[in-house]
């Protein structure tokens, strides 16, 4: 009786120890699971379902793109980087380079290969001359591929001069989907884009000044020298007639594309354009597109300039703003960078107290930074040349290199945007 007993405490025992052996690991890893589950967001019986982002929303389009111009971000696109056929969209690239390459007071000659081109035309006469602004006004408003042909040859000095300009500037923004063949965006094999490139394209011309105007413009006169009357151009872009604060841009169509369009429009001093290509219902589509950015993505303070950093006696040098659905705020984190400084009793501080940078991400990916500079130290003013401001003219040696310095700084905030 004894012996028995022994038997099954010692069997007991061997049970318990084969237990500990598997619950104590398992304990283990539980409490060390703990943390990363508490940190984890967890629904809550009971609580109201709040909206943490915005509706889903669709198109007629092959694809399509919108985009904040302030900063650049893609709001919605689907199918964005779909290499397609843009039509006369191709005319935003040929007045940005006409814009950052030409003089706006030189006269344009109508050749005999820009005369009676195919396809929409203004009716230039051989050998007449325009302005390259008047000529501007006509291929952005009209859609004049006679124009477009005629600003190609004297800009680039032929036309495939100035389409390596335009293939140029595709690579410094950064449109790895953007290819073209010529100026005024007739169906050719190797002219092609996406909604996404046309969208971050359209948001570097808007911030060109001269762009901003022209594609804003309903109704342009220019003298004709040919007859007593005046050209008199209607915009053909709808948008600047259908919705509230549009201000832009351009339309397109070929057999081939069918209908393309990009828009812009400004509500409460915040800009979005929107891109369609091969959409059968692009007016009404681009009114809900913009609609959609302007309630869902409202642009967000996230920092002023001169707000000090804690902890440090340092400010900083700009302001810095970005289009964030309410989902996300929770979302956007803040990083102190800080250079090494070089001054000392000997040299010169060279960087007039420039100290660093905050840089700005969002679920971990930088959307932006501003710097930051010693309290006491003289800010820059706001680099950043802003869509409403007066254009320069280029019309003389130092409007043209004022051009120049005003393109060279977008070239900057355009890597730090789209990874140029």
């Amino acid at each position: 009786m004894f012996k028995k007993k022994q038997h099954i405490h010692a069997d007991h025992s061997h049970f318990l120890n084969k237990a500990r052996a598997f619950v104590l690991p398992l304990v283990v890893l539980l409490i060390l699971s703990l943390p990363l589950t508490l940190l984890s967001p967890q629904p809550v019986r009971g609580a109201i379902k709040t909206e943490v982002a915005p509706p889903a929303i669709g198109t007629h389009a092959q694809a399509a793109s919108l985009i904040d111009v302030t900063s650049g971000r893609i709001i919605y696109s689907t199918e964005g980087d779909r290499e397609l056929r843009i039509a006369s969209l191709t005319k935003i690239m040929t007045a940005i380079v006409a814009i950052e390459h030409g003089r706006l007071q030189d006269r344009v000659k109508v050749s005999p290969t820009a005369y009676a081109k195919e396809g929409s035309s203004l009716f230039l006469q051989m050998g007449e001359q325009m302005s390259l602004e008047n000529m501007l006004y006509g291929l952005m408003l009209r859609s004049g591929n006679d124009a477009a042909s005629a600003i190609a040859e004297h800009v680039g000095g032929t036309e495939e001069g100035f389409v390596h300009l335009m293939n140029d500037k595709a690579v410094q923004l950064g449109l790895s989907h953007t290819h073209f063949a010529n100026p005024h965006g007739l169906d050719a094999e190797g002219h092609y884009s996406s909604a996404n490139d046309m969208a971050r394209l359209t948001a570097y011309a808007l911030h060109n000044p001269t762009f901003a105007r022209i594609v804003k413009t309903e109704l342009k006169k220019a003298p004709n020298p040919n007859d007593s009357w005046d050209y008199s151009w209607h915009n053909k872009n709808k948008m600047l007639r259908l919705y509230e604060g549009a201000d832009g841009v351009k339309t397109g169509f070929t057999k081939k594309a069918f209908r393309c369009l990009v828009s812009s429009a400004t509500r409460d001093g915040r800009q979005l354009a929107a891109v369609t290509l091969n959409d059968g219902d692009d007016w009404n589509d681009h009114a809900r597109m913009l609609d959609y950015g302007f309630r869902y993505y409202p642009l967000i303070p996230i920092t002023d300039k001169q707000q000090p950093i804690d902890g440090y006696p340092l400010l900083t040098g700009t302001s810095f703003a970005y289009p964030l659905h309410e989902g996300e705020k929770t979302q956007l984190h803040k990083r102190l960078v800080l250079y090494k400084n070089s001054a000392s009793a000997d040299r010169a501080d060279v960087s007039f107290g420039l100290r660093g940078r905050v840089e700005f991400l969002l679920e971990g990916k930088l959307i932006g930074s501003v710097p930051v500079y010693e309290k006491g130290s003289k800010l820059p003013t706001q680099s950043t040349v802003q869509p409403q401001q007066e254009a320069p003219t280029a019309q003389d040696p130092a409007n043209n290199t004022q051009q120049q310095g005003w393109t060279s700084r977008w070239n900057e905030i355009l890597k730090n945007l789209f990874g140029a």
